[in-house]
């Protein structure tokens, strides 16, 4: 068995330490996003990525409930922890008072 420390051993409080490259792999392999898409790091990028990993955690959801046979729970986890990565990256840009986050708050909670 191998021990890879990978991006996908992290827990959601390590954000700070995930590098914007190991971000945006893990990203272009879950979303259907372009990669200038994933580049984009303002507000409006930001709120389009959460948009598609919202949507793709909710199919992944059905997926689990109706026990179909294309659910992946890797692909779920992998799902659940961009997501809280990406929340907490907004928590982090309210908390400095960069951006003004306003639905992304309804999104996050």
């Amino acid at each position: 068995m191998h021990n890879h420390s990978s991006v996908s051993a992290r827990s959601a409080s390590d954000i700070s330490h995930l590098p914007e490259a190991a971000r945006r792999a893990e990203l272009q392999r879950l979303l259907p996003l372009w990669p200038r898409e994933l580049d984009d790091l303002s507000l409006k990028g930001r709120r389009n990525v959460m948009h598609f990993l919202s949507r793709a955690l909710r199919e992944e959801r059905r997926r689990a409930r109706a026990g179909h046979w294309t659910y992946d729970l890797a692909r779920h986890a992998a799902l659940v922890r961009h997501y809280k990565w990406e929340c907490e990256a907004f928590e982090q840009f309210q908390k400095k008072g960069t951006s003004p986050i306003g639905d992304m708050e309804e999104i996050c909670d």
